[in-house]
């Protein structure tokens, strides 16, 4: 049968990684998991008590394309909360994680062929969803020196959009509001539309980060529950859009998605009151931070820049092996860690580099920072 260019894209590669964890657990072996940028943790409780009613009270169906009322009210709520910007709740659009509203900010923005730019190392969806959907993404090599983020002399006029996150993955890094600012500016002043991917905000570990809303409304902000609300396996996430924006947005995720599950939706609106609980998380991911940029030099990996948010580590390998792919693999079967190789998130250069998660608990990176020790001691001799 035949096929589409479109769909030969490059490999989800922690996924790849994770079989292989799952299939060394199922063989016997114990496995540290530092691969997957996933909580440890559960949807709070309170939320999950919330669904349980709801499904008592009577079945779950479609709800209107751009997500409940009371949770796209909750959500604008948050940016009031945590950044004290006004965002008309009609503005945020509720998606079936964040995975979705980028192929809705994807599709509403740009057409076939038009240019997007992205940083290197980042997010390898972002890559392959806009190949997918007959887009050309165009890499931004960024540097340790540069905390990995990009910079406004990187834009040229050719360029249709730039997708900026901070916190980033794989990095952690943010941009401080002058940096972001600069970024947005520039993009407008050349009419590239910007798109800020704000997962990972809540989970900071020292100045909060900045919303690309504080700055401006002609914007895309993507964000979700899957991170800082611990809710990864519910798909569910949000976008706030320019208000010219909504309705066209709207008109592509009633075609696209329906809407955004049902059970999701109300897990989600109760997981907005649960702060309390959630902060608790934080309190992990900032011990699990400090075990491993302590330790993980002990270990051979070094060159790492301070994460000031998210759960990750990114580390330059280029001394061990010039194959991180090869090098993740053999540190899971010799080891017992799963990692995630840099190949995911640079093309180019991340075949000498590694991603290291510590979204887990603090005893389990406790003890993968033993055996990566052990690990780094043998190869040594």
């Amino acid at each position: 049968m035949r096929v589409s260019r479109r769909g030969d894209v490059e490999p989800f590669i922690v996924m790849d990684v994770m079989e292989a964890a799952r299939t060394a657990e199922e063989a016997g072996r114990d496995i540290v998991h530092m691969e997957v940028g996933q909580p440890g943790t559960p949807a709070p409780a309170v939320a999950l008590e919330a669904l349980q009613r709801s499904m008592a009270a009577g079945p779950l169906g479609y709800t209107v394309a751009l997500g409940l009322p009371e949770l796209r009210a909750g959500i604008a709520k948050l940016y009031a909360d945590w950044y004290g910007v006004d965002v008309d709740p009609a503005r945020v659009v509720v998606t079936a994680g964040s995975s979705a509203a980028f192929q809705l900010a994807f599709l509403s923005l740009f057409d076939a062929g038009e240019k997007v730019a992205i940083g290197d190392p980042g997010y390898p969806s972002y890559r392959n969803i806009l190949k997918a959907l007959s887009l050309e993404p165009v890499s931004i090599a960024t540097q340790l020196d540069d905390r990995f983020q990009p910079s406004e002399a990187s834009l040229t006029r050719d360029l249709a959009g730039l997708l900026v996150a901070s916190p980033a993955n794989p990095t952690g890094t943010m941009l401080d509001r002058q940096s972001l600012e600069r970024l947005i500016f520039a993009a407008q002043e050349k009419n590239i539309a910007f798109i800020s991917d704000e997962i990972y905000h809540g989970i900071q570990y020292g100045p909060r980060a900045v919303t690309a809303l504080e700055i401006s409304d002609d914007v895309y902000v993507i964000n979700s529950f899957s991170k800082y609300f611990s809710m990864t396996g519910w798909r569910i996430g949000w976008m706030v859009v320019p208000e010219a924006h909504i309705r066209r947005v709207e008109r592509l995720a009633q075609n696209f998605f329906i809407c955004a599950p049902h059970a999701s939706q109300v897990v989600a609106l109760a997981a907005l009151d649960c702060r309390e609980e959630l902060d608790v998380n934080i309190q992990t991911y900032t011990t699990n931070r400090e075990l491993l940029m302590a330790g993980l030099g002990e270990a051979g990996f070094k060159d790492i820049a301070p994460p000031d948010g998210a759960f990750y580590l990114y580390a330059d390998t280029s001394h061990l092996s010039d194959n991180s792919r090869a090098l993740a693999a053999e540190i899971l079967r010799d080891a017992g860690v799963a990692v995630t190789p840099g190949l995911d998130f640079d093309p180019a250069r991340g075949h000498q580099t590694l991603r290291f998660s510590y979204a887990g608990p603090t005893e389990r990176m406790r003890e993968g920072l033993v055996r990566l020790k052990t690990w780094y001691a043998s190869r040594q001799r």
